[in-house]
């Protein structure tokens, strides 16, 4: 298999986290009891540690650099359509998603309660924890409201390619998380073949990057963390790659070889 090819492995295995916790479609509950918190004591330990090392302050290079190293781990979080939705915390092993949940809420905490807080807000709508409000997309960061992040790809290149997705519809018919509504999107996107030097320099450290979906359901198959370094920027991601199997920095330039187009979220933290 090629590297492509593993590259391509990899950012579908990250999608796994969409797509494990599915129960048959029925209509969703009406009410939501605010759940616990399900941390284990090693994610607790490692949560202190970080946040030791860190504060807000600190920025996204040296918090997401906490991670370099921790295993990927998929399905991890917990709840479904027909299972009640847990707040789950899990800080030893990460997918790409997840990892970016973690990053973008230790940015806004200076203590565990903190966290917690900023945790709910970056992962649920309204703050209220439940699968269906679960941020499902990388771009309802910046289409949920109050938003996370600002879509800033077509500030990057007039390159910048616009198109009407359907998310959560399959291409290929179905959808891919049964009980949850299709969303009509606009979501733009850079053609790899596009990003050039300009549209790079253009770019900031904590950056989220996207690779854009082709799939017409999806807006985006694997999520990063653009990082400036005196070797040039990386694209820091949590990586199932057999060879990586851990939060990696990937060389940018060889990351944009592997993918269709890049979409980029600006944190507003």
């Amino acid at each position: 298999m090629s590297a492509a090819d593993h590259r391509l492995t990899a950012r579908l295995a990250c999608l796994v986290v969409l797509w494990a916790a599915l129960g048959a479609t029925v209509p969703l509950p009406s009410g939501h009891a605010s759940p616990a918190v399900t941390i284990s004591s090693g994610s607790e330990q490692f949560l202190a540690s970080m946040l030791t090392a860190t504060d807000p302050d600190s920025g996204a290079d040296l918090i997401s650099r906490q991670f370099l190293g921790i295993p990927y781990g998929a399905n991890t979080l917990a709840g479904s359509t027909t299972q009640p939705e847990q707040l789950v915390v899990e800080l030893q092993r990460v997918d790409c998603f997840t990892y970016a949940d973690y990053v973008e809420a230790l940015k806004r905490a200076d203590s565990p309660d903190e966290f917690i807080a900023a945790l709910v807000d970056v992962r649920y709508k309204d703050g209220v924890v439940a699968f269906e409000n679960r941020k499902h997309f990388f771009t309802d960061w910046s289409a949920a409201s109050p938003p996370i992040a600002a879509d800033v790809t077509a500030r990057l290149s007039g390159d910048a390619v616009t198109t009407t997705k359907n998310l959560n519809r399959r291409d290929s018919g179905g959808v891919y998380l049964p009980g949850l509504p299709v969303v009509a999107r606009t979501v733009t996107f850079i053609p790899s073949d596009r990003v050039s030097s300009e549209v790079v320099a253009g770019l900031r450290t904590g950056d989220y990057l996207g690779a854009y979906a082709e799939d017409g359901g999806l807006d985006v198959t694997h999520v990063g963390i653009v990082i400036e370094t005196p070797g040039g920027p990386v694209f820091r991601n949590a990586s199932s790659l057999s060879a990586d199997d851990a939060v990696v920095d990937t060389p940018l330039h060889d990351y944009l070889a592997t993918v269709p187009g890049i979409v980029v979220l600006r944190p507003l933290v």
